[in-house]
């Protein structure tokens, strides 16, 4: 069911060119993000967002702040910043729940065929930070902000180095399940397999913000 509801949204899902991420001034935390509306369900979408200090040199690991808001019924959600969730940072990126008033980050790494893989083992090769300002839930939808280190250089399949470029277009992907982790208040807590995953291009030069750290402390 979950294939078929996959292949079911690639089909419906538009053109590369117009899935491209657009740029957005988060009124609550001041960042500049790259956005992008993932559809997980058809007509319905979870928001993902990434913003990224300037002035970084190609080539050079720098920090990175993601920002997810998706409705209350999501169960959980990862962002691949590889574009893949095989040999990508942390779940392939970050899979993230609502629990009460909180928001736990699980952290997974994915090392051969997703199918074959519904649950990756844990990997603490990169570091989430959560912001105070810009995580929270409501009665709809939660959302949180984190700042990642590790998350733009990693090593790829064959140990191949990859760093994101700072100012140009990137590949990322999302992977989503309906069904909550089975304990959510750990960060290492069982997942799921995804029901649904895609991939887009985000132009990380619409995501550059001059006064990045500054923006990270007054959000801590």
């Amino acid at each position: 069911m979950g294939a078929l509801c996959a292949a079911m949204l690639l089909a419906l899902a538009p053109p590369a060119h117009a899935a491209d991420s657009v740029a957005y001034k988060d009124p609550e935390t001041g960042f500049t993000f790259a956005q992008f509306n993932a559809q997980y369900v058809i007509g319905r979408y979870i928001t993902y967002r990434i913003a990224t200090p300037s002035n970084v040199a190609q080539g050079t690991p720098y920090d990175a702040v993601v920002q997810v808001a998706a409705p209350v019924d999501v169960g959980w959600t990862g962002l691949a910043w590889g574009g893949y969730m095989t040999y990508s940072p942390p779940n392939g990126g970050l899979a993230e729940r609502q629990l009460g008033h909180r928001v736990v980050p699980l952290r997974h790494v994915g090392f051969g065929p997703s199918l074959l893989y519904p649950l990756p083992p844990s990997s603490f090769g990169a570091t989430y930070t959560l912001l105070t300002k810009g995580t929270h839930v409501n009665s709809t939808y939660w959302q949180y902000t984190a700042k990642c280190t590790g998350c733009t250089a990693f090593k790829g399949q064959g140990s191949r180095n990859v760093t994101l470029n700072p100012t140009g277009e990137n590949r990322v992907a999302f992977a989503y399940s309906r069904t909550k982790p089975s304990n959510p208040s750990s960060s290492g807590s069982a997942i799921q397999v995804h029901d649904v995953t895609a991939s887009w291009t985000v132009d990380f030069g619409s995501a550059s913000n001059a006064n990045f750290a500054e923006l990270v402390q007054r959000n801590a």
